[in-house]
C-alpha cells in the first residue's frame, strides 16, 4: 500500500501515489481491472503522450483513466453541481525517471472545496475505494 503523505502544515495531500514494479502497460490494464472489481466503470482512457506528440511535444508515457460510480456521482452532484468540475474520478499511470507510478486524486479533499455540500462519509468511502484500486493495481508494493 502507498503511504498517506502530508503537505505543509499537516494538510492532506491532493494525491495518493504508488510506485509499481509493473510495466506501464501492465499498470494501465491493472487499473482498469481493479476499477471494475471495485464496482466502478472505466469511462475512457486518455493517452496524453500520444496527444501531445501530435503537437510536436514529447513526454514519457502518461495515461489518464477516467472512472465513475454512477450512484456516487449522482449523490455528489445532487449535493453540489459544481463538484462536477472534479468528475469523473481520474487515476493517472505514468513513467517518471524510469519508474512506473499510479496516482489518483483524494476524494476526501471535496469537503474542503465544498464545505456546504453535506456529503457525509461519502468522500471517505470513495477515497478508500480509489486507494484500494491503486494498491490492487500496483500489486501491493509499498512506496
Amino acid at each position: 500500500m502507498g503511504v498517506e503523505r502530508l503537505g505543509k502544515g499537516g494538510v492532506m495531500k491532493l494525491d495518493y501515489t504508488v510506485e509499481t514494479n509493473k510495466s506501464f502497460n501492465q499498470a494501465v490494464l491493472a487499473v482498469e481491472s481493479a476499477t471494475t472489481k471495485a464496482g466502478f466503470k472505466v469511462l475512457y482512457t486518455h493517452n496524453i503522450k500520444s496527444a501531445v506528440a501530435k503537437k510536436g511535444f514529447e513526454i514519457e508515457p502518461f495515461k489518464i483513466i477516467e472512472i465513475c460510480n454512477a450512484k456516487s456521482a449522482y449523490t455528489v452532484l445532487r449535493a453540489d453541481i459544481k463538484i462536477g468540475l472534479l468528475l469523473p474520478c481520474k487515476i493517472n499511470v505514468y513513467i517518471k525517471d524510469g519508474k512506473t507510478y499510479i496516482s489518483g486524486m483524494r476524494p476526501i479533499i471535496l469537503p474542503h472545496f465544498f464545505p456546504n455540500s453535506k456529503l457525509g462519509n461519502l468522500p471517505k468511502e470513495i477515497d478508500k475505494v480509489i486507494k484500494t484500486i491503486i494498491d490492487n493495481a500496483a500489486g501491493g508494493e509499498e512506496k
